[in-house]
């Protein structure tokens, strides 16, 4: 609680005097705690009103999540109370956080654990978000808490949101969820593919090698009815039509492409080109102490955005003249490959952000 000094004129109501004309006096004369001179200047003194500045602090729930439960703790070390990851249980946890005046329910990414309850809080109009579990760790280690248990955990959760100031995050949107899924399944199928045409390579066999035809084609059928699928998805959002048609005009960028970046970065063309590329991986951290300068390197972020742009960059260099360009003075200057490879992609990324950034803003213009 902070008292704040607030000054106010006098008021007749509260039985407030007015002060009385002023009259310069000498200096050294005792005043009357109304007035005072300042060489030639007299400056009244207002009634001085004392009012209180209140910080109110928001309770924060930290969940645990794992698969058969969820764990539960108000801030660093209030109540807890561990719940079933069943429906009943989720809506136990709504009444414990409802009856707790919850205003931030944070949890860990837990390899997809923690999506239903996620989404289930939301739906009760509970804010939530989720926290990186790496970084939460990290956070306690450097808070001197060695020790792990579900029950710390919870506590750590709602520690590190309140000391990192985490704000709540809305869940995606139905279309944005069943894109993603989309796009993950299409991917889990070309990966298939490529793994049974490898292995296919090494079987003399004729029997053996006609199964290997026959699951070839059942991932070939499946994989043109999710890009139809995918396709009729993004058509049919006026704004993923625009961001489609903006990113085709690059040279080497394909449906599949613009298809992983609508689903895996949903927000290009919104952030600017220095955070985008954070948040994709693909940003050199300063690494400097003192008069010493470290190598920069990239680090974290959304590995399959990134993993897309390194293999479209490169059909990007062999068409656009500006990034062969940019290969060759790079490759002339004798960069690491593996440094002129990131450098490709990053080079993709804030141009398809810039392109993204353009559509929005005609978007919203002809809205």
């Amino acid at each position: 609680m902070v008292l704040r000094r607030v000054r106010r004129p006098p008021d007749p109501a509260r039985g407030d005097r007015r002060p009385l004309p002023l009259r310069p006096q000498p200096r050294g004369s005792p005043g009357t705690g109304r007035r005072r001179v300042t060489h030639n200047r007299t400056v009244a003194r207002l009634p001085v009103a004392w009012t209180r500045q209140v910080t109110v602090t928001q309770i924060i729930c930290g969940v645990d999540v794992s698969a058969s439960a969820l764990d539960a703790r108000i801030g660093r070390d209030g109540a807890w109370r561990r719940f079933e990851a069943t429906a009943e249980g989720l809506d136990a946890l709504i009444d414990f956080c409802r009856a707790h005046r919850v205003g931030l329910v944070a949890m860990e990414a837990t390899g997809g654990y923690e999506r239903r309850p996620f989404a289930r809080l939301w739906a009760a109009g509970v804010p939530s978000a989720i926290v990186n579990p790496r970084a939460v760790r990290d956070f306690a280690k450097a808070m001197g808490l060695l020790e792990k248990t579900d029950r710390l955990d919870a506590g750590v959760i709602a520690w590190y949101a309140e000391a990192r100031r985490v704000a709540p995050c809305q869940p995606a949107s139905a279309n944005q969820r069943r894109l993603a899924a989309l796009t993950t399944r299409l991917r889990q199928l070309t990966e298939l593919r490529v793994g049974q045409v490898n292995q296919r390579r090494l079987v003399t066999e004729p029997g053996v090698a006609a199964s290997f035809q026959a699951v070839l084609a059942v991932v070939a059928r499946e994989t043109r009815a999710l890009e139809a699928e995918i396709a009729a998805l993004i058509g049919a959002d006026p704004m993923w039509g625009a961001l489609d048609q903006a990113f085709r005009t690059v040279t080497g960028v394909a449906a599949r492409t613009v298809a992983r970046l609508l689903a895996e970065l949903p927000e290009i063309g919104t952030l600017s080109n220095k955070a985008v590329s954070k948040l994709v991986g693909l940003a050199p951290l300063a690494r400097d102490s003192g008069t010493r300068a470290g190598r920069r390197a990239v680090r974290g972020g959304r590995e399959g955005v990134r993993s897309i742009l390194f293999v479209v960059a490169e059909l990007v260099r062999r068409h656009d003249p500006d990034f062969a360009a940019f290969h060759r003075r790079l490759t002339d200057a004798g960069k690491p490959p593996k440094l002129v490879r990131v450098a490709l992609a990053h080079k993709l990324l804030v141009r398809l952000n810039a392109k993204a950034r353009d559509a929005r803003n005609q978007r919203a213009q002809t809205a």
